[in-house]
């Protein structure tokens, strides 16, 4: 799958919204390269665990929410329903840091 430059969307706890753009093979990868990109930012007081990411793909204006925790869940999910989405899971955990599992 082609690269292709996103916005990613999402609500702090106070209530503001934060836009990020990335460059990413797909919507999952998308939204944790936007995670990466916002956690731990000054401005930006905590992330909603039930709030929504807004994806917004800038080449073909296509746009996506995501529940956090169905997001979380795919990260957590054990095993796919092919190899391209186990590539895809390892890489988004790899964004975000988190150690790698097997599956």
């Amino acid at each position: 799958m082609a690269a292709r430059s996103c916005r990613v969307t999402i609500q702090d706890l106070a209530g503001i919204v934060h836009t990020v753009e990335v460059t990413a093979e797909s919507l999952y990868e998308a939204i944790a390269q936007g995670l990466a990109a916002l956690r731990g930012h000054e401005w930006i007081a905590g992330m909603q665990q039930q709030g929504m990411v807004k994806v917004s793909v800038v080449d073909v204006r296509v746009e996506h929410q995501v529940k956090l925790t169905d997001f979380t869940q795919w990260l957590e999910k054990a095993g796919a329903k092919s190899p391209r989405e186990l590539v895809q899971r390892k890489r988004a955990r790899s964004i975000l840091g988190m150690n790698e599992r097997s599956s």
